[in-house]
This record gives C-alpha cells, structure tokens and sequence, in this order.
C-alpha cells in the first residue's frame, strides 16, 4: 500500500478525516516555499500537494496563477522540484505528492522524472490534464519507482472512464467538485457527492479526496463525511500571499479544526 492511501485509510479508519493541502514550489523563492510547506504539514495537513510552476495552467484559479508566476519569474526551474521535496521530505513524514501539468514531465523525460522524484523521497504524481489512456509511459514508470498516480474523476466523466481512473490510481482518486478553475466557493457542488460515490461504485477500497472550492473548516468536515479526504489549495496559497508563514499555519489550523487531530 502506497504511503499516501496508508495515511488516509489510518485517519478514515480512527474517525478523523484528512486534509490536503497545496502550496507551490519556488513561491516566493525556493526556500520561503520550503518552510512554507514544512510549516503546513506541521500545522495540519496530512498529505502535501506541491505545486509545479507552469505558464499555461488551465485548471488554476487567479490565486494560484499569480502565484506560480511569480515563481517562475523569481526564476524557478523544474529540477528544483525534487530539491523541495527532498528538503520537505528531510524535516516531516507528511506525504508529499506532486502537482504537476504532463508537459514539464515529458520534456525533462518521464522516467526521468519518475526517479528523480521518488529519489527525493516523493510519494508520487497528481496529474491533471493526464488521463489513465494516455498516460503508458506514466504508468511503468510509477510502477518501476513505487509512485502514486493520482487521476482526476469529474463530474462530467463517463462510467468507464471513472472505472479506468479507479482501477489505475494509486494513493488516491482526484474527485473535481465542480466544472471550472480551482479557487474558492461559498457552496460545494452537490456533484461532488456523485463523483465520489462513482468512485466508490467502482472500487469501494479505492480512495477518493475532493477538491476544487473548499475553502472553510466545515466544507473539510462535511467532504470527510462522504469522502477520505478534503483538498485546499487557494486558501492556502491566498493566506501565505497576504500575511506570510504565520498567517499559513493559522488558515491550516482553522481548516484542519473540525478534524480530529
């Protein structure tokens, strides 16, 4: 079992629900994204999702666009990934899966990749705009190095194609709430519910997180209900923005409060 579903299936199993939490790589600089994360997985987050940079990011809300321009205009380059996760991995036993566009994965070489990041101690890919037929080359190399593969299930997914993300995701299934860009909102979908129990139809062992427009400590409650984990990103990225490491541990905190720690 990857280090990823263990964590989960641990907290699902003692009543206490999870919480993902993204940060991007190199915002503001390397080091201060760093700290950043180390700070989050202490603070509550049970499973990290670090962020690659990328110019083009479809599926980014304005939050996290600003962002992770902002880190590739402070000069972040892609190897310097694998030192963050290296550096993260040294300080916390969090798992910590990178998000990362297929683009950069196939210009710096998909085993590459692969090696590289498990080297670092990374526990595997989230893959957005990837999906399980596309992604052969993916799929030996995570199983060569021992990497999770996270798939994206959305609501619009026909049955086979959330049968074929099941089957083929290892840590966890990627369950889109609603249809847009990420970033927060101040209902969930109902949709999010349907995604999961699709998930759940084709492998009730399989676990499934939610993510895209959770952004308050009762939408990280009532998702643990139905799901094995609530993802939040903008929340996160918005806090750091406007009040630094200090204000990033606090929104962790209020986040992960009606969690069982």
């Amino acid at each position: 079992m990857s280090k990823t579903s263990q964590v989960l299936k641990a907290r699902k199993s003692q009543g206490k629900g999870s919480l993902v939490g993204y940060f991007p790589a190199g915002f503001p600089t390397l080091q201060e994204s760093i700290d950043a994360a180390v700070a989050m997985c202490q603070s509550g987050v049970d499973v990290l999702e670090l962020g690659v940079p990328y110019s083009d990011p479809v599926m980014d809300g304005p939050v996290i666009q600003e962002a992770t321009l902002t880190a590739l205009e402070n000069g972040f380059k892609l190897k310097q990934v694998f030192e963050a996760v290296a550096a993260i991995t040294a300080k916390v036993e969090t798992p910590v899966l990178v998000m990362t566009y297929w683009n950069p994965v196939i210009q710096y070489g998909v085993e590459n990749f692969a090696r590289d990041l498990a080297a670092a101690g990374g526990a595997g890919l989230i893959t957005p705009d990837l999906i399980p037929d596309e992604g052969a080359d993916w799929l030996l190399a995570s199983d060569k190095y021992d990497l999770d593969r996270v798939f994206l299930s959305a609501p619009t997914s026909s049955a086979s194609r959330v049968q074929n993300a099941t089957d083929l995701s290892r840590g966890f299934v990627y369950a889109v709430s609603t249809m847009g860009i990420t970033g927060a909102r101040k209902e969930l979908d109902a949709l999010a519910k349907q995604v999961v129990a699709g998930v759940r139809q084709a492998d009730s062992n399989q676990n499934t997180c939610v993510g895209i427009g959770i952004s308050t400590a009762e939408q990280v409650a009532e998702v643990n209900e139905y799901s094995d984990g609530a993802i939040v990103g903008s929340a996160f990225v918005r806090a750091y923005a406007e009040g630094g490491i200090e204000a990033l541990k606090s929104k962790v905190s209020e986040l992960s409060s009606k969690l069982v720690r």
